[in-house]
């Protein structure tokens, strides 16, 4: 990909690895390195940063709705199949192979809230290495794409380190991406 940009608006964006929200001035120059999941990836002078899905227009990107295509199931509650259709819209913005697939994502469980309160989802996932500092991001993610899941009024994203990851963990798919096949 690599396409030079110029930002049209001002924009927050998260550094790589750090983790840190920090402000993109109008006219930054950067270079798009990828754009998975609804986020881009892009390179400037001063660092990585990940550029939220709602920033697109300030890389000349359109913005993409995102629609899942599912509804809640007939009791209300939220189609399982919807939520990981979701978390596989999230992207380690250094690697090109969303969660689900490099085996981040350790459990999702729906429980349903008091009566007419709706459905929590749980997640339970892991990093490719403990001191990742874009954790906290990619949780983030997570949460906000699985809370656009018809049914999903809470959710939760833990991550935990037992077990810890390792690279057995990725999908038949994710290695083929990766090349480790």
């Amino acid at each position: 990909m690599n396409a030079e940009r110029e930002l049209s608006r001002e924009i927050t964006a998260t550094q790589i690895p750090a983790g840190t929200r920090q402000a993109l001035p109008s006219g930054t120059r950067v270079f798009l390195h990828q754009t998975l999941g609804g986020s881009y990836t892009v390179q400037t002078d001063f660092g990585l940063f990940r550029v939220d899905g709602k920033d697109a227009d300030a890389l000349g990107e359109k913005l993409v709705e995102s629609d899942s295509g599912h509804s809640a199931l007939a009791d209300g509650s939220p189609d399982p199949e919807a939520i990981w259709a979701q978390l596989r819209q999230v992207f380690d913005p250094e690697i090109p192979v969303n969660i689900v697939d490099l085996g981040l994502v350790y459990s999702m469980e729906v429980e349903a809230l008091a009566e007419g309160a709706g459905h929590k989802v749980n997640i339970a996932m892991t990093l490719t290495a403990p001191g990742c500092g874009m954790g906290p991001a990619i949780a983030e993610d997570a949460k906000g794409k699985v809370l656009l899941v018809p049914g999903v009024s809470d959710a939760e994203v833990r991550l935990t380190w037992d077990p810890p990851w390792n690279q057995q963990m990725i999908s038949e798919g994710g290695k083929m991406k990766l090349g480790l096949v």
